[in-house]
């Protein structure tokens, strides 16, 4: 029977179903396991949660009052209640905000999302059974955080250290397939569904030997082979665990697809893809390629815009594909420009009402070849005379700085980036 209880009232041997209050504010990232270590209540009762749900089925219940404070009555704390029902995805219902706001708000996220993956990937390699609902409070969460601005949270999951790629990875995926979503007007149980997809598509490299998935080099013939069987095994694992929905498992499953039918494993052509696994195909390519990895460095995100167009044709889905870059932007945030007038800016916002005209933020003069003071131009703006004129590389020009200009120092410090 489940019972809503004050934090005081709980003691170890009770099998704690939820907690009340904002997924971040939880010390744990799941719930549903029986108390056990007295380091993990003494972490809840410090947390700021006040009041929690207990399975008394499953574990202990709450202590009978003594006869010196037996109460007059049933506190409304240890009545019993209906089930828990999953807690709806907040997206709808939240305000949008500016990215820079967001930035901050999305960069505590990220930190705890990271720790969240990583403990779910390890409870793999463990062959503990995955229960897909416990993720999501965390899908609902990057959701909310999309709907309040998308730039923020997506643009903050691309910046990643080599160590944190396979966790991270899973979290961009996420808050990019929500924003897909978004941009496809999907309802929102089925954008909440893409998004649970996106967390999990990966677990089957929790099977993968860790010398090659965190090989330094390029992978040989035999180590891609074993690294081409890890849609298989995450499917399997989801399956067993019983909880994984039918969306999450097929995108797990053919993410790797291809339209062409080039992909892996199952060489599936165009339309015996389904809609979310090709959404799933789009997302994953642009974070690998955006991101740091062992053995390559990461592409500009308007030059892997560009990349990515090119290859549409064999590997995505054109629909699916021009929505996607809709929901980013053709120059999406952190990409380096040059404008009209000779001055390099890096882009900082997007404008929804122009994929052309988003706001940036000048630097540095080609001109003079020198540093100038950062100044943001809102490229929608009437009295904005300048535009950009190209995409810029930076593996050519180097600047150590352009995640700061956009994100903040304090938001890069926060997932452990360096300039």
């Amino acid at each position: 029977m489940l019972k809503k209880i004050t934090l005081e009232q709980l003691r170890l041997g009770m099998h704690l179903h939820a907690l009340e209050g904002s997924w971040l504010d939880h010390p744990f990232w799941k719930t549903k396991f029986v108390l056990q270590d007295p380091g993990d209540l003494e972490k809840l009762r410090q947390s700021g949660v006040l009041a929690c749900w207990i399975d008394s089925s499953k574990g202990f219940d709450v202590e009978p009052p003594t006869a010196e404070r037996a109460p007059t009555g049933t506190t409304p704390a240890s009545e019993p209640l209906a089930p828990v029902a999953a807690v709806p995805a907040p997206a709808m219902l939240t305000q949008q905000s500016s990215l820079t706001h967001e930035v901050k708000r999305a960069a505590v996220l990220v930190a705890k999302s990271k720790q969240a993956v990583m403990a779910l990937f390890n409870e793999a390699r463990l062959g503990h059974a995955i229960d897909a609902a416990e993720c999501l409070p965390l899908v609902d969460e990057i959701a909310g955080s999309v709907w309040r601005n998308p730039g923020a949270m997506v643009s903050l999951a691309r910046l990643k250290t080599h160590d944190d790629y396979t966790y991270m990875h899973s979290v961009a995926v996420c808050a990019l397939m929500i924003t897909l979503g978004r941009q496809l007007r999907m309802d929102e149980a089925a954008i909440r569904e893409a998004g649970l997809a996106g967390l999990l598509h990966d677990m089957g490299k929790a099977m993968m030997p860790t010398e090659v998935l965190n090989k330094p080099a390029k992978l040989t013939d035999d180590e891609f082979k074993i690294m081409k069987s890890h849609p298989l095994r995450g499917f399997e694992m989801l399956r067993e665990g019983g909880t994984a929905t039918e969306g999450a498992l097929d995108v797990c499953l053919h993410h790797h697809e291809k339209i062409d039918g080039s992909g892996y494993p199952h060489g599936l052509r165009g339309d015996q893809i389904s809609r979310l696994a090709k959404m799933g195909a789009v997302c994953d390519v642009y974070d690998a390629i955006t991101s740091n990895r062992p053995y390559k460095n990461s592409w500009d995100p308007a030059e892997s815009i560009r990349k990515m167009a090119e290859w549409r044709g064999g590997h995505f889905d054109d629909i699916v594909f021009q929505a996607f870059v809709k929901s980013l932007g053709i120059y999406p945030i952190g990409s380096l420009v040059r404008m009209q007038s000779g001055r390099l800016a890096v882009v900082c916002e997007q404008n929804p009402d122009s994929l052309v005209a988003p706001k940036v933020k000048v630097f540095f003069s080609t001109r003079s070849q020198l540093h100038i003071p950062p100044e943001l131009l809102d490229l929608s703006s009437p009295s904005c005379s300048d535009r950009i004129a190209a995409r810029e590389s930076n593996a050519q020009w180097k600047f150590p700085h352009l995640d700061e200009l956009w994100a903040g120092a304090d938001a890069l410090k926060r997932q452990g980036v360096t300039t």
